[in-house]
């Protein structure tokens, strides 16, 4: 993996663990030698990965929607030009499929609704064959467990089936996050389509 896209808060949370956390995802990347891909933001979670990449050394390429460029979330102006690249799209579905397509692999850490559409929808195009990249959960505290107990219903209700399921990968440490994604190996789709398309 050669980049690695972060989806994550717009804001930092209750618990300075997500900070501590996305801080020490950044220096990891950089000590790596992995690229940030990111939503291109200077706030909350966001703002500490990549001020952290940034200050290890790392590289840091930022998509950004012009719409977000100059607002205020939680007193402080969206905005990020010391990025080592920056990219302004049009929009937030330009955004997603820029920095999908820029990216080797997926990590998201704690956030809100962004963040879970995000993933959620990553894992998606994974599921359909679109791409075949890692996508990973950073299950800080827990956070995650909830999203995770809805993927094992999905499965049990009969809306997902477990190899699908098996795609969002999850873990409480980076180490073994990024141990399950370096071990990733996806499984062919086209089947699945084969089968759902004759029903």
């Amino acid at each position: 993996m050669k980049r690695i896209c972060v989806f994550c808060g717009s804001n930092a949370g209750h618990n300075p663990r997500y900070r501590a956390a996305a801080e020490d995802l950044g220096r990891r990347l950089a000590a790596d030698g992995i690229e940030l891909v990111y939503g291109g933001g200077n706030v909350g979670l966001m703002g500490a990965v990549a001020d952290a990449c940034l200050a290890a050394g790392g590289t840091v390429t930022g998509v950004i929607p012009e719409a977000l460029m100059g607002k205020e979330v939680a007193g402080r102006h969206v905005d990020h030009r010391t990025l080592t690249r920056l990219e302004v799209v049009d929009s937030m579905h330009t955004r997603k499929a820029r920095m999908a397509e820029l990216a080797d692999g997926f990590i998201a850490l704690p956030g809100g609704f962004g963040t879970f559409e995000e993933f959620c929808e990553i894992l998606t195009w994974g599921q359909l064959g679109f791409h075949v990249k890692p996508m990973g959960l950073l299950n800080l505290n827990g956070f995650y467990d909830p999203l995770l107990a809805l993927f094992d219903r999905a499965v049990d209700e009969g809306f997902l089936r477990a190899p699908n399921r098996a795609m969002a990968l999850a873990a409480g440490s980076l180490d073994e996050l990024l141990a399950a994604m370096r071990a990733y190996r996806p499984e062919p789709v086209s089947k699945w389509l084969k089968e759902e398309r004759q029903l």
